[in-house]
């Protein structure tokens, strides 16, 4: 009895641990989910503003002042069916960008995504490409470019051009139909002597960003070079240590976010050097040059290519450039993490599941239903395996009984006995240790893909990357206030709660009182566990609680013996002990 009332104090102390700790652990380890779409107040549904946004989006003093900040340079428009920006032409700079198909909200005025802003804003983030060398004079953020044209469009590449001291400065710059800008460098040397050059291109960014890095989820520098992704740099680690420098050929590197990506892509076959260096007022810069600088004769030209992505992390536009664009490793800014070989066959069955239905809650829905069917055999052996675990369970209360004075003797006996009958213990859990890389997968999936991005489902829910904004503290919604993360126990957690109790209550009890309270506490401790993460993630989980309960009962009836109650241990002692009396 003394051991129960421990196990049982141990059980309460853990479930108070993931009440009341798991929420600082999640945000370090398992950011739960995207800020919320949407809130309920008075019983109406309403959009949240994105307190992460950029100030211009949402604030018409912000958007003036940057407005007046554009003004003050001469610009080349930029306008793509993804993109729509400008460039600075002052300094050759590309410094104005939003995107086009992603807005701050789910409301349909929202203003676009804002992915660049220029020196003199807050949170100014911008990308140039200059020239270092011996016997040059090469421009420099002061020096105005004249432009061949004043729109760059995926049709009408734009050329830049700049003389200073003896050499002309050629920028060639074009964009597909994504958001790759191709950038040609070249520098006519007009003067009478050979001088040494060396291209390179830069990306400053004022800030840390909004996203938080996490160890699951990376935000902030990432570099790829031999055949490798570094997600290890962070914004501190260069403000505190300094310059981080990496030799590479070819390679890439910049700066990502959960759904944005800004990078510099030198030649693929150059070798080079790619670094995080800190800059004044507290930013970061980072940087690509080549290994050595050229040597250019009197008249002669010499030319540099290079790429520069400014967007959002489509996964099917990523491993593109990486196929066809030949960009070592460029689906790897996705930090998949260690389940990638789950993840991304998920996304891709996901989104084409999606595009079937049109309804990403339906596609998760049906998902489920795809992995339970996979899972059922494993069920069925599962339950074959319970069964005969069941069938056992009063030859072991009675090896308990008999040898409870000699443990290492008890469980010596215990491991004859399944041995004797063929069983294995450890055969009912491989389903949920399945299920364990699949939930992670999706997790990420919701947490990372931005066709995830916003995607409703019915009713209140309009962010399947969102928690649950139905809240029962709150009267789901009609009285005025939000409860803390870890007690926002909305709609969907509470089904979550209730089918997994149904769940537990469908099996047979356990013989041990402490693990019949373990199991009656266990779906309410999970319902506060899961009520912060992504309302997809819960969707998954509950459809999966109804399909296994459904599935239970199926096999309920093919193993009838499950259902029956085991005899006791005494029972079983007393029935051997009158044997041996016949």
């Amino acid at each position: 009895m003394k051991d129960d009332q421990k196990n049982f104090l141990l059980f309460a102390v853990i479930a108070a641990l993931l009440l009341f700790a798991w929420p600082l652990v999640a945000d370090q380890f398992f950011p739960t989910a995207q800020p919320p779409a949407t809130q309920v107040k008075g019983g109406k549904t309403e959009v949240v503003p994105n307190p992460g946004a950029d100030p211009a989006a949402d604030s018409p003093a912000a958007l003036r002042d940057r407005r007046i900040v554009l003004a003050e340079t001469p610009r080349v428009a930029i306008d793509t069916p993804l993109l729509k920006g400008s460039i600075n032409l002052k300094g050759a700079r590309i410094d104005d960008l939003v995107l086009v198909k992603h807005k701050e909200t789910i409301a349909k005025d929202s203003d676009p995504i804002r992915l660049l802003s220029p020196s003199g804003t807050r949170d100014a983030y911008f990308a140039g490409f200059g020239w270092s060398g011996q016997g040059l004079t090469a421009p420099g953020p002061d020096t105005v470019w004249q432009a061949s044209g004043n729109r760059l469009t995926v049709d009408t590449p734009v050329t830049l051009t700049a003389t200073s001291g003896s050499q002309r400065f050629i920028i060639e710059l074009a964009i597909d139909s994504g958001y790759m800008f191709t950038v040609r460098q070249k520098v006519a040397n007009l003067g009478p002597q050979a001088i040494s050059i060396a291209p390179y291109g830069y990306l400053y960014r004022y800030g840390a960003g909004k996203d938080v890095d996490t160890w699951t989820i990376h935000a902030g520098p990432v570099a790829s070079y031999n055949n490798s992704v570094n997600y290890g740099v962070d914004y501190k680690t260069v403000a505190e240590e300094g310059a981080q420098r990496f030799d590479a050929t070819g390679g890439w590197l910049g700066y990502t976010d959960h759904y944005w990506l800004t990078a510099l892509v030198p030649d693929q076959g150059a070798k080079g050097l790619l670094s995080f260096r800190p800059a004044p007022g507290g930013a970061t810069q980072a940087q690509f040059e080549p290994a050595s600088a050229q040597q250019v004769g009197p008249g002669q030209m010499v030319t540099q290519t290079s790429r520069f992505f400014a967007g959002a992390k489509d996964i099917n536009l990523l491993d593109d450039y990486e196929e066809k664009g030949g960009i070592s490793q460029f689906g790897r800014a996705i930090d998949w993490g260690w389940f990638e070989i789950f993840e991304k066959p998920i996304f891709h069955y996901l989104n084409w599941l999606f595009r079937m239905v049109g309804n990403f809650g339906v596609a998760i829905i049906l998902l489920t239903l795809t992995v339970r069917a996979l899972l059922f055999p494993i069920a069925q052996r599962q339950f074959a395996s319970m069964a005969s675990m069941r069938a056992l369970q009063p030859k072991m209360k009675a090896l308990q009984e008999r040898y409870k004075d000699d443990k290492p003797r008890q469980q010596q006996e215990i491991m004859k006995l399944y041995k004797d009958e063929k069983v294995n213990p450890l055969a009912g859990c491989l389903p949920t240790l399945l299920q364990i890389p699949i939930l992670y997968a999706l997790y990420k999936c919701l947490m990372l893909s931005i066709e995830m991005r916003h995607q409703p489902f019915i009713l209140w829910i309009k962010d399947l990357s969102a928690p649950d904004p139905l809240h029962i503290l709150n009267l789901f919604g009609l009285l005025d206030f939000n409860p803390p993360a870890f007690l926002a126990i909305g709609v969907l957690p509470i089904l979550l709660g209730l089918s997994m109790w149904a769940q537990f209550k469908l099996n047979p009890a356990p013989m041990d009182e402490v693990q019949k309270q373990v199991f009656s506490l266990m779906p309410w401790v999970l319902m506060f566990v899961m009520a912060p993460f992504a309302a997809g993630l819960q969707l998954y989980w509950i459809t999966s609680n109804l399909l296994t309960i459904a599935q239970q009962k199926f096999l309920y009836m093919r193993h009838p013996a499950l259902k029956e109650p085991a005899p006791a241990a005494g029972a079983v002692i007393e029935g051997k002990a009158a044997k041996r009396k016949k």
